[in-house]
């Protein structure tokens, strides 16, 4: 299969992203050299790291004829916001199904749910999409189409959006003559996760993937490394490729994830503000603010020096900085 896949997807985002330097948050950390993945600039609803995974599961909801996407995730969800308005933009009808109970006051990504037109539905504590079938079949009897979006987007028609991402950044490495040694985001539903593994070994990288478990579910249980690695052998497989992973293949920080899911420390504060101060960017408070945490906690231990290349993928969620304005 070549090296491009043409199969199946719909553009939504504008790629490539950038890929920039961070010399005044090198400096503050004192190393190391740094630089940032900017995927928070997909463009599509104010931009996310999902925008690369839904380009694919659209386009293969309008191969198969469907008019309804359903999908879940957290209130604040920055995958349900993306696939809000990539429904919008193709013109599918959306359902949300979010965990909580509906605010008093929408604002962050809930706001944008609302104008991209979804229909969202409350699940209480089930906040990881445990009632999207159900929807979806509500839906199918009263004559929609829908196709389930995967919590996070994250099976292998959406990590494939991921094994393209490190073909994008292997050229922007060659054109800047960079390498790194160790490449830093958030992981939960292990989409993410498992096509960076794919794209690495595809495309002979030699950087270590350095995973940021951002909910406490996903850090403590056992099976997860066995999760993402049977991820990227399905995702491997879809594409023709030969490559399969086990749990050593597989490195997740599970020591980084705090109050939980969705509850904001000041780790994560700390991040937020020293992104912002120093290289005008701004970090989420559920992943990437979690993860650039990690980040500085790995550069505090001696783990990361001031002669290591690091790369920090920014996965987005800059509207979700609005919901947690009282505790910024």
């Amino acid at each position: 299969m070549s090296q491009t896949v043409a199969t199946g997807r719909r553009a939504l985002g504008f790629l490539p992203t950038p890929l920039v330097a961070a010399p005044r948050l090198s400096a503050a950390l004192g190393g190391p050299r740094i630089w940032i993945k900017r995927d928070d600039q997909t463009g599509l609803a104010l931009g996310g790291n999902k925008t690369r995974k839904l380009e694919y599961l659209v386009g293969a909801a309008l191969r198969d004829g469907a008019d309804t996407l359903v999908t879940g995730g957290a209130a604040q969800s920055n995958h349900c916001r993306q696939t809000a308005a990539a429904a919008a933009a193709c013109g599918f009808e959306c359902h949300l199904v979010l965990g909580g109970e509906e605010p008093a006051r929408r604002d962050g990504n809930l706001l944008l749910d609302g104008l991209f037109g979804a229909h969202v539905h409350w699940a209480g504590e089930r906040r990881r999409g445990e009632d999207m079938p159900r929807i979806a079949d509500e839906l199918r009897a009263a004559g929609r189409r829908p196709v389930v979006v995967p919590y996070g987007g994250s099976n292998e028609i959406g990590a494939t959006g991921f094994v393209q991402a490190v073909r994008e950044l292997g050229e922007q490495m060659r054109e800047q003559q960079l390498e790194f040694g160790h490449v830093v985001f958030a992981s939960s539903s292990g989409g993410t996760h498992a096509g960076l593994a794919v794209g690495r070994a595809w495309y002979g990288h030699t950087f270590e993937p350095v995973a940021i478990a951002v909910d406490k579910e996903d850090a403590g249980t056992a099976d997860y490394g066995d999760h993402v690695a049977a991820l990227a052998g399905r995702t491997a497989d879809r594409l023709g490729l030969p490559y399969r992973f086990g749990r050593n293949d597989i490195r997740l920080r599970a020591e980084y994830t705090g109050g939980g899911y969705g509850v904001m420390g000041e780790a994560e504060r700390e991040a937020i503000r020293l992104a912002a101060t120093t290289e005008g960017i701004l970090l989420d408070p559920v992943y990437s603010g979690r993860a650039m945490a990690g980040l500085i906690d790995m550069v505090r231990r001696g783990e990361l020096g001031p002669e290591d290349r690091v790369l920090f993928w920014h996965t987005g969620g800059t509207p979700a900085l609005f919901a947690y304005a009282d505790e910024l």
